[in-house]
């Protein structure tokens, strides 16, 4: 099933914000209508910070598991090296 596109508009922007996405757009070669639109779709791809963490918290309870302090602490160390 296909669906039509919307138009969403958004009011209240500050000059400084519309300025800074119009140059990130700019150096994508890309149009400010493509940059949001593009920049909307990867938003909207991943869940929300209280949908992950919710997951994470659901995750948890399943596997009954847990990070040791050493555990990470082994792993960070690991990164410096």
């Amino acid at each position: 099933m296909t669906t039509m596109p919307v138009q969403i508009t958004v009011r209240g922007v500050p000059e400084s914000v519309r300025n800074e996405l119009a140059a990130r757009a700019a150096r994508n070669g890309q149009s400010m209508q493509e940059f949001l639109r593009t920049e909307l779709e990867r938003i909207a791809s991943f869940p929300s910070p209280v949908e992950w963490l919710a997951s994470v918290r659901a995750r948890k309870e399943v596997t009954g598991g847990g990070v040791s302090v050493a555990s990470i602490l082994r792993a960070r160390d690991a990164d410096r090296k």
